[in-house]
C-alpha cells in the first residue's frame, strides 16, 4: 500500500512537471524572443533547474529523513543569515523595488524559499521533542512563534507579504494539529489583523492590488489590468481551449504569463478541461500526501509531511485563486508548473522528502 502511495505521488508530480515544461515554453517563447532573441530562453533555464532539482530530490530520497532533525536549528539560522544578507545593497539583487534574490551568473536564488523549508523542519522537530508541552505557552507556543516572527519580519522587509502569509498559515496548521491551545492561535491572529491592515493599506501597490481585487474595472489599464487579462484568458478558452500554443493573452497582454499567471494560459489554450485536469492532479497529490502523513512512522515525519503538503497546497490554492480573481494578487508561483527557479527546486525537494517518509514508513 505504502509503495503505491510513493508511486502515485511521484507519478502525479512528474505529470505536473511535464505540463509545466510545455506551458512554460508556450507562454514564454514569444516574450523571450522579443526580449532576449531566444525563444527557448526561459525553457532552457527551467530545464536547468529541473536537472538540479532532480539531483537534489533523489539525494534527499536516499537519506533517512530523520537525520534532518540534527540540522533543524543550524538550517534555520543559516536561512535567517541569508535573509539578512540578501537585504544588503550590492549583494542581493533588486527587481521592481524588491530585494529577494541572489544572482549567480545565469541563475537566481531566493533565500525565502529555503526559509520555508527550514522553518517547517524546525517546527516539526520542535513539536516532536516537546510532546504535551506544546500545549503550554512559554515552552510550547512561544519558541516557534519567535522563530516565525524573525523570519516574517525579514521577508516583509524585502518586501514579500505573500510568502509571509503562506508560511505563517503552514506553521499555524502544524501547531493546531499538534494540539496547541486554540486561544493562543486566535490571540496571535487578532494581534496580526491590525498589523496586516497597516501593511496592506500603508503601501501603495498593495492597496492598489486589494482595490483591484474588489473592482478591477475601476482601473482597467493600471492595477486591475492583470486580473482582467487573466479572466479574459480563462474565459476565452471555453471548454476545450483555443489550442496549445495559440494563446492571444501571452502576446504581451498578460504580464507574468509564464510565472504567476500560467494557470490562466492553461485555461486559454487547453480550456476548462485543461484547468480541471490540473486541479484534479493537485487534489490527487494532496490525497496521497495525506496518506503519507497518516502512515508516517514517527511524530517528526508526521509533522514534516504535514508542513510540506500544507505549503504546496496553500501555494496552489493561492495561485489558482489569484488567476481566477477570487483572491488578491500575490507573487506565488503554481507548484511544479510555473517558471520559478528556487521555488520549483524546493517543491521538488519537498516531494523527495515525502517519498522518503513514505519509504521509511514502509520499512521502519
Amino acid at each position: 500500500m505504502v509503495r503505491n502511495i510513493r508511486i502515485n505521488i511521484f507519478t502525479v508530480t512528474v505529470i505536473l512537471i511535464c505540463i509545466g515544461i510545455v506551458m512554460i515554453y508556450s507562454s514564454s517563447s514569444i516574450y523571450a524572443w522579443e526580449r532576449y532573441k531566444d525563444g527557448f530562453f526561459f525553457l532552457k533555464r527551467h530545464l536547468l533547474f529541473l536537472m538540479i532539482g532532480a539531483i537534489l530530490t533523489f539525494t534527499v530520497m536516499c537519506i533517512d529523513y530523520r537525520r534532518f532533525r540534527r540540522f533543524a536549528r543550524p538550517l534555520l539560522l543559516f536561512s535567517i543569515f541569508l535573509l539578512l544578507l540578501v537585504l544588503i545593497p550590492g549583494v542581493g539583487r533588486e527587481v521592481s523595488g524588491a530585494r529577494r534574490w541572489f544572482r549567480f551568473k545565469f541563475i537566481s536564488f531566493q533565500p525565502s524559499e529555503l526559509m520555508n523549508m527550514a522553518i517547517i523542519i524546525y517546527v516539526a522537530d520542535f513539536i516532536s521533542r516537546k510532546g504535551n508541552l506544546i500545549k503550554t505557552f512559554f515552552k510550547g507556543f512561544l519558541p516557534p512563534m519567535i522563530a516565525l516572527g524573525v523570519c516574517a519580519v525579514l521577508v516583509l522587509v524585502q518586501p514579500d507579504l505573500g510568502t509571509t502569509v503562506s508560511i505563517s498559515l503552514v506553521v499555524f496548521i502544524m501547531l493546531f494539529v499538534a494540539g496547541t491551545r486554540m486561544e493562543y492561535l486566535i490571540s496571535i491572529v487578532l494581534v496580526a489583523i491590525p498589523a496586516l491592515y497597516v501593511l496592506i493599506f500603508s503601501v501603495a501597490y498593495r492597496r492598489a492590488r486589494v482595490m483591484a481585487f474588489l473592482n478591477p474595472w475601476m482601473d482597467p489599464k493600471g492595477s486591475g489590468f492583470q486580473i482582467i487579462q487573466s479572466q479574459v484568458a480563462l474565459g476565452s478558452g471555453g471548454i476545450f481551449g483555443v489550442g496549445l500554443g495559440h494563446s492571444r493573452q501571452k502576446l504581451f497582454y498578460l504580464p507574468a504569463a509564464h510565472t504567476d499567471f500560467i494557470f490562466s494560459i492553461i485555461g486559454e489554450e487547453l480550456g476548462l478541461i485543461g484547468t480541471l485536469a490540473v486541479i484534479v492532479l493537485f487534489i490527487i497529490f494532496i490525497q496521497q500526501g495525506v496518506k503519507i502523513i497518516k502512515n508516517a512512522p514517527d511524530r517528526f515525519g508526521y509533522f514534516l509531511a504535514l508542513g510540506l503538503i500544507s505549503m504546496i497546497c496553500i501555494k496552489a490554492v493561492i495561485n489558482i485563486g489569484v488567476s481566477c480573481g477570487v483572491l488578491p494578487t500575490k507573487g506565488l508561483p503554481l507548484p511544479f508548473i510555473s517558471y520559478g527557479g528556487s521555488s520549483f527546486l524546493f517543491d521538488m525537494v519537498s516531494v523527495g522528502i515525502l517519498i522518503n517518509i513514505a519509504r521509511v514508513g514502509e520499512y521502519p
